[in-house]
């Protein structure tokens, strides 16, 4: 699984319209939040840092629950690539606690543990059915 990381408000214009998971490396404004949803109709996931998923307003909140995309705090940097991907490793131990019966939350703070991944975007993993 990929997360595409956005860098700047300029890269919301430039993104594939297949995005579904999203980290905004950048505080976006309402208006950015209300492009990205545009540029990419199948976004399900908006990835936020701490510090600026809580300045979101909350009707960008609301939008985005009635769109049923999730805001997840969470951060990865740009560093290198534009994408950050989640090992595959990591893809088939989750599945694989799944199976076993493990519970969301478990999994969550196990692998989140594991390869500093934010629990929530773990939590997507698993409810989803990801695959890498």
């Amino acid at each position: 699984m990929r997360i595409r990381i956005v860098s700047s408000k300029e890269e919301i214009s430039t993104l594939n319209p297949d995005e579904r998971v999203i980290h905004m490396a950048f505080r976006p404004s309402n208006k950015d939040i209300f492009v990205l949803v545009e540029t990419c109709p199948k976004i399900e996931v908006i990835q936020l840092p701490q510090s600026y998923k809580r300045k979101i307003s909350r009707s960008v909140e609301m939008f985005l629950e009635m769109q049923r995309i999730q805001l997840i705090e969470g951060g990865n940097r740009k560093d290198m690539d534009e994408y950050y991907s989640i090992p595959y490793s990591m893809i088939e131990k989750i599945r694989k606690m799944k199976i076993e019966g493990k519970s969301t939350e478990l999994i969550g703070e196990k692998v989140s543990r594991e390869i500093k991944l934010n629990p929530d975007m773990v939590t997507y993993i698993v409810t989803k059915g990801v695959h890498a």
